[in-house]
C-alpha cells in the first residue's frame, strides 16, 4: 500500500488480558470514516493500516452522482484475539468502551473477519453504543433515527433461510466474478470456482456463483478442503455451517472429497475466491494458481510481488475494493435512503453498480495497459475528486500504489 501518513493510529491494550487492539483512521469526508472490525490472533498495527488506505478506496469507487450517500473517508479496527477465545466477547466489548469516543464522533464501524454484526450489536449496547456506525448515521438527511429504522428493518430481511445482511457482500463478489467472466468471454454455466472461507461472504459467494450456473467444484474452511468435480451441493454446506463457517463434515454427502486446507490455491478451476484471510497468495504460492480469473473476496489478498506474476501470466484479478464492496457500500445505501430496505432493491441496486463498475475497470486496465487495481484506484481518486469539489472537508489523496 502507500507510504503516506495516517490521519489517526491507535492502539489500545486491554488491561484484563493484555490484548492488542488496532484502529487506523486513513482519510475523512465530512469529518468520518468508515472500515470494518475485525478479530483475528495476529493483527497487526501494519494489516489494519493497508485494510484502512483500501477502505479509503472502496467508500468512493461505488459512489454514483445524485445517490444521498456521500463516500466517507477510509478507516479500519483489529483486535488481536481468536474469534474461537472463550474471553473474545469480553474483549470486543472492553474495545468498544474504550473506542466509544471515536465511534461516536468519527469512526464508523462494522462487521469483518472473525465478528458478526449481529454480535457486534449486542456487546456495544451494552456498552451504551447504539450502532456502531453512529458517527456516519448523523449524517444521513432525514436523521439518524430513521436510518436506524431503515438498517433495522433491512437486518430483518431473510433470503431464503439467511439474512440479507450476511448476503449482500457475497453477491456483490459474485457479481463481480461474472463480469470477469465475461470480460474473458468465459460462460458462467461452463466455468468452476473455488471459494476460500465460508463464512458470510465466502457462502454467499459460492451461492450466487451456483445460482447463476457456475460449478463450485471447492470449498475450504478453517477445518480444511472439501471439493467435488462434479459440483458441490452449496446449499446443503451452508446448512451444515456454524456461525463462524465451519461446516460439519458428518453432514458430507458421499462424494464429497477432503484435503488439506491449502490445497485450495491450486484448485482446478477457472475462478479462484479467496474469502477469509489477508495475505494469503503470496509469491510462494503463486505458481500453484490455476485460475484464469482472481476476485478477491478478502482485504489485500494478494501481495504485489505474487499479483505482478499473475498479471504477467495474463490472469484477471478483481481487486478486493471492488469485489468485496458489496456489504459496506449496501449499508450506506440503505442508511440514506438510496434504496429501498429490501433484498429486490438491494440485489438490483448492488448489480447495477458492480457489473458496470468490474466491467469498466477491467477495460480500462486493458486499454491503458495497466493492472486492473491500478485502473479502479483511478477510477477512485476521480470520484473522491469530484465529491471533494463539493465537500470540502473531505482530506488527502489516497492514491495507492502496489
Amino acid at each position: 500500500m502507500s507510504s503516506h501518513d495516517s490521519y489517526l493510529e491507535l492502539t489500545w491494550t486491554d488491561e484484563d488480558t493484555g490484548i492488542k487492539g488496532y484502529v487506523v483512521i486513513d482519510t475523512l469526508s465530512r469529518g468520518v470514516a468508515g472500515g470494518g472490525l475485525r478479530m483475528r490472533s495476529g493483527v497487526t498495527v501494519d494489516e489494519v493500516r493497508d485494510l484502512a488506505q483500501a477502505m479509503t478506496l472502496k467508500e468512493a469507487v461505488v459512489y454514483t452522482h445524485g445517490d444521498r450517500y456521500i463516500p466517507l473517508g477510509g478507516a479500519k479496527a483489529g483486535i488481536d484475539c481468536d474469534p474461537y477465545d472463550p474471553r473474545a466477547r469480553e474483549v470486543l466489548g472492553r474495545f468498544g468502551r474504550a473506542m466509544r469516543p471515536l465511534i461516536q464522533t468519527l469512526f464508523a464501524t462494522g462487521e469483518d473477519f472473525g465478528v458478526r454484526q449481529d454480535v457486534i450489536d449486542e456487546v456495544f449496547a451494552d456498552e451504551g453504543i447504539r450502532s456502531s456506525a453512529e458517527s456516519a448515521l448523523a449524517l444521513v438527511d432525514d436523521g439518524a433515527d430513521a436510518a436506524h429504522d431503515r438498517l433495522k428493518q433491512a437486518f430483518a430481511v431473510s433470503v431464503d433461510g439467511v439474512g440479507l445482511g450476511e448476503l449482500v457482500g457475497g453477491y456483490g463478489v459474485a457479481e463481480t466474478a461474472l463480469a470477469a467472466l465475461e470480460f474473458r468471454g468465459l460462460v458462467p454455466s461452463e466455468s468452476t470456482a473455488v471459494v476460500q472461507g465460508f463464512g458470510s461472504m465466502g457462502g454467499a459467494t459460492a451461492r450466487y456463483l451456483t445460482r447463476a450456473g457456475v460449478r463450485v467444484v471447492g470449498v475450504s474452511d478453517r477445518e480444511g478442503l472439501i471439493c467435488n468435480p462434479s459440483g458441490l451441493d452449496v446449499e446443503a454446506l451452508l446448512a451444515s455451517r456454524d456461525v463462524f463457517g465451519v461446516i460439519d463434515r458428518s453432514r458430507l454427502p458421499r462424494g464429497d472429497e477432503l484435503r488439506p486446507g491449502e490445497d485450495w490455491i491450486g484448485a482446478d478451476a477457472d475462478v479462484l475466491v479467496p474469502a477469509a484471510m489477508s495475505y494469503v497468495i503470496t509469491g510462494d504460492n503463486v505458481d500453484l494458481i490455476k485460475a484464469g480469473v482472481i476476485c478477491e473476496a478478502a482485504n489485500v489478498a494478494t501481495l504485489p510481488e505474487a499479483e505482478a506474476k499473475l498479471l504477467e501470466r495474463g490472469v484477471t484479478i478483481v481487486p478486493d475494493f471492488v469485489a468485496n464492496v458489496g456489504t459496506n457500500a449496501w449499508w450506506w445505501w440503505i442508511a440514506f435512503a438510496d434504496i429501498d430496505p429490501t433484498a429486490e432493491a438491494s440485489f438490483a441496486k448492488i448489480s447495477s453498480v458492480l457489473r458496470p463498475l468490474t466491467s469498466e475497470l477491467l477495460e480500462r486496465a486493458r486499454r491503458e495497459g495497466i493492472s486492473p487495481r491500478e485502473a479502479a484506484t483511478s477510477i477512485s481518486e476521480e470520484k473522491r475528486t469530484d465529491v471533494a469539489r463539493s465537500y470540502p472537508t473531505s482530506v488527502k489523496s489516497a492514491a495507492v500504489a502496489r
